[in-house]
């Protein structure tokens, strides 16, 4: 059990953080190609904008926890294998 929450936190924080950048360079291309301030005030362009600010910082926690989750699991499967 503990394997698939390693690998659904994993999926996770690929998605997120994938999604994150995918809006990111979404903004960046579309103020290279001309969009105003305006634009990026109307439509879904408020969402893309702010995703990164949110999503980034939550794959970032999400590893940790991943990180944490691990090294739990491999202190418990070494005392074990120690018994």
């Amino acid at each position: 059990m503990n394997n698939r929450a390693e690998r659904v936190l994993a999926y996770m924080v690929a998605a997120i953080i994938v999604v994150s950048l995918a809006s990111f360079i979404a903004v960046i291309i579309g103020t290279a190609v001309g969009i105003g301030r305006e634009e990026l005030a109307t439509g879904i362009w408020p969402l893309v904008t702010i995703l990164p600010l949110i999503g980034l910082p939550i794959g970032f926690v999400l590893i940790i926890v991943l990180l944490v989750v691990s090294a739990v699991r491999r202190g418990r499967a070494a005392k074990d294998a120690g018994n």
